[in-house]
């Protein structure tokens, strides 16, 4: 079909796609959706060949949190059961990420729940992330805090920190209808502070929270502007006791037609999938990776991903390979002025956005390593409790990826023909189990 064709020929010219065809992309059929696969596979080939670069979430701090975000298991007020639980140390939270690395993880993003950090919050990470750099020298290392203050987000990259995550999640003009606590307006703040320090810009959204194809066309061209190197896409995933608990509005095709949009809005931008995948996507997983070139392995926040060992056999099996340490993940031209990651010019951090090249051709002012679709989204919600959760996290962490996922606590929300609420696990492991919190 023409629109496919010329959205190919813009996608490798990283020239910015119209939100008339952007919209037409999300309108397509279920009988076309290979197709768009197809389109939208040849742009993600072009600029990141058939790697995989994996990500694995470290749960510094749950639950507890004072915003009211909807789609959120940690928000205010919540009754959803979830694991909560103070910060962990960083020897703790270095043999936790140390599951996610020997399972070929090469990015491991720091997750705090909370409004944003303390001075003093800021000082624990950056002794998490020294830990870190010390036990796995070459680890790229992501926080997630929530919304920053003043020379936090400068302290953080001296700290060692290659990039920071601050999701938009929706469009601006829906913003309001998910959370009131905080605005777009302080989002989009927090990702230009992270950018302006040199720290490589994460920031993505979140789909199935019944906004219009108008929403996320509307975010995703924000996104663009804003310049993120990383663009993790999460699907809702629906937790009882949250007030979008009701919202089952994705099916595997529309997911892929979403991911597929985003393609061609930021074709030479790391796109993620993140939260929900197992969920929605289902057994169309494999077809996702033609689409998008990083994945979160393992368990999210609040909610379990499958096994690791399942992610690396349906990566190999779809004939796609996990991206090594040794290798960049940005294009050239994203990567010129330090290689790697991406970060800045002049940061000297693991990439760079060098002169240009923002999702294509705009030149962003800042922008927000992945989330929990409808669990925290990566930083940004507040934590409680003892940290007894995390006695437990040397004798499990170095189990591997794919660490036992056996006594999972399904919700108890009723099995439906349109929701497949069965296949949502709640974290609720505590203090006591051989698990680690993200194990």
């Amino acid at each position: 079909m023409n629109l496919l064709n010329t959205l190919v020929d813009k996608g490798l010219r990283r020239e910015t796609p119209t939100r008339e065809e952007a919209l037409a992309v999300l309108a397509t059929s279920d009988d076309d959706v290979l197709d768009v696969v197809a389109a939208a596979g040849r742009v993600r080939r072009h600029w990141f060949g058939r790697r995989v670069k994996l990500n694995y979430l470290v749960n510094l701090k749950s639950g507890l949190c004072p915003e009211d975000c909807s789609y959120c298991s940690q928000r205010l007020g919540s009754d959803t059961g979830i694991l909560k639980y103070s910060w962990l140390k960083p020897e703790e939270a270095s043999k936790a990420a140390a599951a996610g690395l020997a399972g070929g993880a090469k990015r491991v993003c720091l997750v705090a729940s909370g409004r944003g950090p303390t001075d003093r919050d800021v000082e624990r990470v950056a002794g998490t992330i020294a830990a870190l750099k010390e036990r796995h020298e070459d680890v790229e290392v992501c926080a997630c805090l929530g919304l920053l203050s003043e020379g936090q987000a400068e302290r953080l990259r001296a700290a060692g920190a290659d990039a920071y995550n601050h999701n938009l999640n929706t469009s601006e003009a829906t913003y309001g209808d998910i959370t009131t606590t905080h605005t777009y307006a302080d989002r989009v703040d927090t990702v230009r502070k992270a950018h302006a320090a040199g720290l490589s810009a994460c920031s993505g959204l979140i789909a199935g929270m019944g906004e219009s194809d108008e929403d996320l066309v509307d975010v995703v061209f924000a996104l663009r502007a804003l310049d993120p190197d990383s663009v993790p896409v999460n699907f809702l995933i629906p937790v009882e006791g949250t007030p979008l608990a009701a919202e089952w509005n994705l099916t595997p095709q529309r997911c892929l037609r979403i991911l597929a949009m985003v393609r061609f809005v930021c074709p030479d931008v790391e796109v993620r999938i993140a939260g929900g995948r197992e969920v929605h996507l289902r057994t169309l997983q494999p077809l996702a990776l033609h689409l998008a070139n990083s994945i979160f392995l393992g368990d999210y926040l609040t909610t379990e991903g499958q096994a690791g060992r399942a992610d690396l056999e349906m990566i190999a099996d779809a004939g796609f390979e996990v991206e090594g340490a040794d290798e960049v993940t940005l294009p050239a031209h994203r990567a010129a002025a330090g290689g790697g990651c991406g970060a800045h010019e002049g940061a000297g951090a693991c990439g760079s956005h060098g002169d240009g090249g923002a999702c294509g051709s705009h030149r962003g002012e800042g922008a927000g390593c992945g989330t929990e679709a409808g669990g925290a989204g990566c930083g940004g919600h507040a934590g409680a409790a003892g940290s007894t959760a995390a006695e437990s996290v040397a004798e499990s962490a170095a189990a591997g990826a794919d660490a036992a996922r056996t006594d999972a606590v399904r919700t108890d929300a009723a099995r439906t023909d349109a929701a497949r609420t069965d296949l949502v696990a709640v974290r609720r492991r505590g203090a006591g189990t051989d698990l680690a919190p993200n194990a």
